[in-house]
């Protein structure tokens, strides 16, 4: 795809930083280029079909699950599944044979979902069902937004993912204080309402707890007696000012990530350890120092 596993410039020939490959050119240098970046019309091409493909394969999945379908395409589809699945594996093969260290694309997010992305149909072969995992292809979309240069939705994606990394202590004792609030009260519930009224043990009434302060309320639970009514009545109130705590804090880091924030080339990454979104002027990877 576009981004691959954040790889970019020449493929593999293990050489220093910044020396030139004299292989550039090459059958092998081509075909990482294409696979790899989403810069040339046959790169981009490239990341469109596989694109295609992967809502195709998506569809199939889905529509195998639908008894009516499968009884009558069910052998169709299979075999079209495997068909998706033997061009993933080809694509696959060719990203490890072409980028310059394997082990670091394999074990990047887009490396293991693109290994998920095509074990579920082998897996298939000794657990029957399990293809119905392959959905998780639908991960791969993510890179439409590279392969079509909509930078501006990649780089707000970074910037959420930066607010709530910033955020996460605040929420980790926001969270902390939720689950000891709905243990005190549904151990308070137990004990008023009792199991005569549905609250038979200390799990279930913190299961109703957690489900009335959230503010969804099944109702397959409610308290009877009017000090439980009461309790219930706060603990509702208190939910709907619980639920802009989290959205207050994570607004006021994107605020403060958005201040922080260069304007970055976010599809420039660097070869040899694929870290990205580098300075548009930048000529050296500000993590490893390789060149550009």
């Amino acid at each position: 795809m576009g981004d691959g596993p954040g790889e970019s410039g020449a493929g593999g020939n293990g050489r220093p930083s910044g020396e030139a490959d004299p292989r550039a050119g090459s059958v092998r240098e081509r075909i990482y280029h294409i696979i790899f970046e989403a810069e040339t019309p046959a790169g981009k091409t490239f990341d469109i079909v596989l694109l295609l493909l992967i809502l195709l394969s998506i569809i199939a999945v889905m529509l195998e699950s639908v008894r009516a379908i499968a009884e009558q395409y069910g052998p169709t589809l299979r075999g079209a599944e495997w068909v998706f699945t033997g061009l993933f594996t080809l694509e696959y093969a060719l990203r490890l044979a072409t980028t310059r260290r394997p082990w670091r694309y394999v074990f990047s997010f887009f490396g293991l979902v693109d290994l998920l992305s095509i074990l579920p149909t082998y897996l298939s072969l000794l657990i029957p069902g399990s293809q119905s995992l392959l959905v998780i292809r639908s991960l791969r979309l993510i890179r439409v937004f590279r392969v079509f240069k909509l930078a501006r939705y990649v780089g707000e994606g970074q910037l959420l993912i930066d607010a709530v990394k910033s955020s996460r202590q605040k929420i980790t004792v926001f969270l902390v204080t939720i689950v000891t609030v709905v243990m005190i009260v549904g151990s308070a519930m137990y004990l008023v309402e009792g199991p005569e009224h549905g609250f038979t043990n200390i799990p279930q009434s913190v299961y109703w707890a957690v489900v009335t302060m959230t503010t969804v309320g099944y109702g397959d639970i409610s308290p009877e007696t009017p000090l439980g009514k009461l309790l219930a009545s706060m603990i509702m109130v208190m939910g709907y000012g619980i639920i802009a705590v989290p959205t207050g804090i994570v607004t006021a880091e994107v605020i403060e990530a958005q201040q922080r924030r260069n304007r970055k080339a976010l599809t420039r990454v660097c070869k040899e350890c694929h870290k990205e979104g580098h300075d548009l002027d930048a000529l050296h990877c500000k993590k490893c120092g390789a060149k550009l």
